[in-house]
Parts: C-alpha cells; structure tokens; sequence
C-alpha cells in the first residue's frame, strides 16, 4: 500500500478550478477527508496521522482554492472557503465522508457539516473552536511574533505557534518538522502571500462573527486538542464540545496547538476508535 511520502498528487477540475489533492488508503464505505490549518498545504500533514488513518480508510486530502498547487485565490472568508471544500467533495463523486479540520480546518468543516449535513457522517476537530468564540482579535499580533521569533533564530514559526517551549515541547517540534521532510518527490508548491494574508483575514473575521447554533450539527464529533493551545485556547475547544449535541473531547497533557501531531501515536487510535464507531 502507498505511505503518504510516496502517494501521486492529482488534480481535478471544480468549477474550472484546478485543485491539487491525494488519495490512499484502503477502500471504505466513507472516505475520510482531511482540511488543513492556516498557511498549510498538503506537504504540511502529519506522515504519522495520515498513514495510521490509512491503515483503516480511505484518505483524501487536497488544497483548497488557491492554496498551494490549486488554482485561483484564496477567499478571505471561512463561508466561501466551506463551499469550496464541498464543491471539491462532490467533484470526486462523493456522497457522504468523514471530516479530519485542524485549526482553521476545523473552521471550515463546522460550516461544511451546517451547509451541506447531508455531506457528513462524522467529524473531528483539532486545534480549533467555534465561530465567535472570542479572543480571536490577539490572532494577528501572536502569528507575528512567532514570524519574528522565527526569521530571527532561523526555526520555522510552528515551533513557537504548536508547541510549548518545554524540553518536551521542544523535541516534539523537531521530530514533527523532520517528518513533514520525509516526502522528498512531487512536493506540493508553497503558499502565496496573498492566500496566508486571506486565510487570516478568514480567522479573524469568523472570530469577531456571531455564534454558529452548533446544536444544528447532531453528527458524532470528537474535538481534540493540547491543553495550552496559544493559537486557539484550549477553553474555545471544551465549549465548543460543550454546545455541540454530539461531541467528545480529547485534551492531551503538555502540548498546545498541534497536540494531535505531539501525541500522534495517542491521537491515531483515538481517531480510528472514533471512526469505527
């Protein structure tokens, strides 16, 4: 079976729009569809959380408009860019799939599941809260310090947005950052200026935006995240648990924004027993 450092990217055409993605795994019933974070593109998962679902399932991940090798710009709202992700789902012929959103991901397959529920049998949200939730106006100043932080030590700005700076923390980062290397062929395109500056655009406004009725989303969710998440408080995450009908929570010790790829080898099961369920 094809690993993630080694699955073909594909393209398909929506709506006139090229859009980048891959696919592997072994064949289910629903496809597990993954959304990704602010600034990522498909080189950015996690080979550890995509293989282990792949054991299980059949995986799909891709970029969204604009982002990375997909044509056209990136929208500056989490609206449009939640139409775009189920435009791409139906393109493939997909009638119904489980959700995989990591922070902004998470965002869009919220409104994904109030959009179109029709689309979505399960859903999991990492690093991510509800729409209004509050908070969301420090998201500029705390991703500009972390670029500064970055440029000025030469380390790449996730190790100070997902990861504490605890000894812990500090490995956690290293070996996260080494595995994104493991695909050395067929590497996605990086972000554009303009697709980063619109997708934070997207953050900021779906922050100061009034509450989504999350009760309307009465799918299995299970929510996840560390428990010092400074990109998106951890307390965003519960209550988002809190007011959807249906929901888990997952909150993994010593570990902030990128907890589900920290504690990888703890996540993964959590999922797959969510999935199977």
């Amino acid at each position: 079976m094809l690993t993630w450092k080694d699955t073909p990217t594909k393209t398909i055409d929506v709506d006139s729009v090229p859009f980048a993605y891959r696919e592997l795994g072994v064949e289910s019933d629903v496809p597990v569809v993954f959304l990704h974070h602010l600034t990522a593109v498909l080189d950015d998962w996690d080979p550890r959380v995509i293989d282990g679902i792949a054991a299980h399932h059949r995986v799909i991940t891709f970029d969204n408009r604009g982002v990375g090798a997909s044509g056209s710009a990136v929208p500056n709202t989490i609206e449009q860019m939640a139409d775009d992700a189920i435009a791409f789902i139906r393109a493939l012929g997909l009638e119904k799939v489980d959700l995989v959103g990591f922070s902004l991901g998470g965002g869009v397959a919220q409104l994904v599941a109030l959009q179109a529920p029709d689309l979505v049998r399960r859903m999991i949200l990492a690093g991510t809260g509800p729409r209004g939730g509050g908070g969301i106006g420090k998201m500029r100043t705390i991703v500009a310090i972390a670029y500064t932080k970055a440029f000025l030590s030469r380390k790449d700005p996730r190790e100070f947005l997902f990861f504490p700076r605890t000894a812990e923390g500090k490995q956690a980062a290293s070996a996260y950052l080494a595995r994104l290397q493991e695909r050395t062929f067929d590497r996605d395109k990086k972000i554009s200026t303009q697709a980063g500056l619109a997708q934070l655009e997207a953050i900021v406004n779906g922050g100061k935006a009034a509450p989504d009725d999350l009760s309307q989303i009465t799918v299995p969710v299970l929510v996840a995240n560390g428990d010092d998440d400074l990109m998106v408080a951890s307390s965003l995450s519960a209550d988002m648990a809190h007011r959807l009908p249906n929901a888990e929570l997952k909150i993994y010790p010593r570990s902030g924004h990128g907890g589900i790829f920290q504690h990888h080898s703890t996540f993964v099961p959590d999922a797959l027993r969510f999935l199977a369920d």
